[in-house]
């Protein structure tokens, strides 16, 4: 894990950033109330069409159908500039608590995809119960299979290579739970 100011490296168990003294009430403190949010996909900005916001959302649930307990969210915004992009990330990411409330630590399974097209950024922040199997070469990875489209301003597009190359790294990772069981009957 690295901090989301200085981007020092440090434990997840870490109770603040040694180099820079950063903890998730502090960021809190200097980025003030989460914005209000559609679940699943949220477009602040407006930059993707409603039936790009469709075809997102069912990528989206078509994945969780796969991976029960992953979490998906998906936030287009515009994140103030005072700030670095990964801090943003990182207290919209506790802030919001998209796992529910319940998921803390080991068993928090959300994945956030922040996407600000006035910056030119993106990123992924893992839940930390998810975070041995996504390292940041694979995070940088997935957001790479989506440059091409964002560098084009196709935004709906490149959130949907990134949700592609995940649903492929979660397949290497888990055995898909069966969307259905078998009917009952003769065998």
């Amino acid at each position: 894990m690295r901090c989301p100011f200085c981007q020092h490296s440090l434990r997840s168990t870490a109770p603040e950033c040694p180099a820079c003294r950063l903890t998730y009430p502090r960021t809190s403190a200097l980025l003030g109330a989460v914005p209000r949010l559609a679940p699943v996909v949220a477009d602040t900005t407006r930059s993707i069409s409603a039936p790009d916001h469709a075809r997102i959302k069912r990528r989206i649930e078509g994945i969780e159908k796969r991976f029960p307990e992953l979490s998906l969210q998906v936030v287009i915004h515009h994140f103030p500039k005072e700030h670095p992009f990964s801090m943003h990330v990182f207290w919209l990411f506790n802030a919001a608590s998209f796992a529910g409330d319940g998921a803390r630590g080991g068993d928090n399974h959300a994945l956030l995809l922040a996407v600000d097209p006035d910056r030119g950024e993106s990123a992924i922040m893992p839940g930390y119960g998810l975070e041995p199997f996504l390292n940041h070469e694979a995070l940088d990875h997935l957001l790479e299979l989506a440059a091409p489209a964002w560098h084009d301003g196709r935004w709906a597009d490149g959130i949907l290579r990134v949700l592609d190359g995940l649903d492929r790294w979660m397949e290497t990772l888990a055995i898909p739970h069966e969307a259905e069981a078998p009917p009952k009957g003769e065998y």
